[in-house]
């Protein structure tokens, strides 16, 4: 049953702001986690990419604020994120839901102006979404305070984990107000770093799962294309950019120099690309996500950096040109599309080296893939040559070699003197006797001479 989000009891501005983005109905995520956050609840939430969190969490907190307004203190909300990409995706978010409000909110991200971000924290926003590292410079050295802090969130914590940032959200905790309401967020809750985390931000944390991560996207369609290797991949890409039919498109490489290639072979070919990795700085990546969203360019190459928050209108194509190292890192790659119940296509080239790990992750994801060709660039590699498995004996074999070994008659020891007379007659020894003109012979019949005595004769 749907929600809509005139059930949820949110504020007037709030509700404009939702209207003039096109919300009514709430996602699942949002029609569960926003009541319980609304009542004050700790919560541990498993929640898939695209399933509309940020609303889900930054909803309630701007309810709060309107609802209790305070003009003194410092930041009342804290929200973490792993990438810098992430939480500028949640300040444009905050931004349109918040335009009939005067809430504020800053951004504190490594890559930018220090000074600038302090000028940020001395004028007290209500919600700050931060990167770890960054952040917790600040606190070390005083220049930002977490007190006064009503919320903290966590947004993609295991993401966080990943790249190590551990410490410094274990550290940021300590620096934060006890007496605080916490929220975790997470593709997956069973992430072995998770429990030093949860055991120190939550207490007694009413658990949430929506869209499990092995759970396939209702609204993506999952592609594969077998390859031969990195420049038969490159046309079979070249092709689908421009035989495809979308709006805009990412491709995903696993290496920076892999993303540099493929943007200049594609940029020699007169396509619109752009590419993101994390060596650029945060101006040129900011150039970058600009020229994407204004649509200047209709094709982002990206590495895993990309992965998480990107939440970019319109994408409708995502290509794994190579392979993600884990299912989580697919199901996070192609979450770029089939966002907000738009529709979606998730296109994989596969290599023979790469073709154990697509089944691995199919598995993992119980993902339904449909196997694709193109018209004069198929594969010479046709998948794994499939054995065949060694038929088991039927119950009629199985009885017909038992009976065979029980009536074989053991075989008789064959001699020398046997193989000699083959083909020869065998004549007894009596009959050779009478042949050659002599009686056979007995014990009783014989004397010294070996001729026959009268006694035995007359007889």
């Amino acid at each position: 049953m749907n929600t809509h989000f005139s059930e949820l009891l949110l504020p007037d501005a709030l509700m404009r702001g939702l209207a003039n983005e096109g919300y009514a109905t709430a996602t699942p995520v949002q029609a569960q986690v926003i009541p319980l956050a609304m009542d004050g609840l700790d919560l541990l939430v498993s929640a898939a990419t695209g399933s509309g969190k940020t609303a889900a969490f930054l909803l309630p907190i701007m309810q709060r604020f309107l609802d209790a307004p305070r003009r003194d203190g410092s930041t009342r909300a804290l929200i973490l994120v792993p990438t810098r990409e992430l939480a500028r995706q949640i300040h444009i978010h905050f931004m349109r839901l918040g335009s009939y409000t005067r809430l504020q909110s800053g951004v504190i991200t490594g890559g930018e102006s220090k000074a600038h971000q302090i000028a940020t924290l001395r004028k007290n926003p209500e919600i700050l979404v931060a990167t770890p590292g960054r952040l917790l410079e600040f606190l070390e050295t005083g220049q930002a305070d977490l007190h006064d802090l009503e919320f903290l969130v966590l947004d993609e914590a295991d993401r966080m984990l990943d790249m190590g940032f551990a410490d410094d959200v274990l550290a940021i905790i300590r620096y934060s107000r006890p007496q605080r309401q916490s929220l975790l967020f997470s593709a997956t809750l069973d992430h072995r770093g998770l429990r030093p985390i949860t055991e120190r931000l939550l207490r007694n944390p009413q658990r949430v799962e929506i869209d499990a991560v092995r759970q396939q996207h209702p609204d993506i369609a999952h592609w594969l294309f077998l390859s031969d290797g990195i420049e038969h991949k490159r046309e079979q890409v070249l092709w689908l950019l421009r035989n495809e039919t979308y709006d805009k498109a990412v491709i995903f490489t696993n290496t920076r120099a892999g993303a540099e290639a493929l943007g200049n072979f594609l940029q020699g070919q007169q396509q619109r690309v752009a590419v993101l990795h994390g060596e650029l700085d945060q101006r040129e990546r900011n150039r970058v996500m600009g020229l994407l969203h204004s649509g200047r360019v209709s094709t982002l190459i990206a590495t895993d950096l990309a992965a998480r928050g990107l939440d970019v209108p319109g994408v409708q194509r995502v290509f794994n040109f190579d392979l993600p190292r884990s299912g989580d890192d697919y199901l996070h790659r192609t979450g770029r599309t089939g966002r907000a119940g738009e529709a979606g296509v998730a296109i994989s080239l596969v290599s023979p080296q790469e073709w154990n790990r697509m089944e691995s992750i199919t598995r993992y994801l119980n993902l339904t893939v449909e196997q694709r060709d193109i018209t004069g660039l198929k594969a010479s590699f046709k998948g794994p040559v499939k054995r065949k498995k060694p038929s088991k004996p039927t119950a009629t074999s199985a009885k017909r070699k038992a009976t065979a070994a029980v009536t074989e008659q053991p075989r008789k020891k064959e001699r020398l003197r046997d193989r000699k007379n083959i083909g020869k007659r065998r004549v007894p020894a009596s009959v050779q006797a009478q042949e050659a003109g002599h009686a056979p012979l007995t014990r009783r019949g014989r004397d010294v001479g070996g001729k026959p005595d009268e006694d035995s004769t007359a007889s």
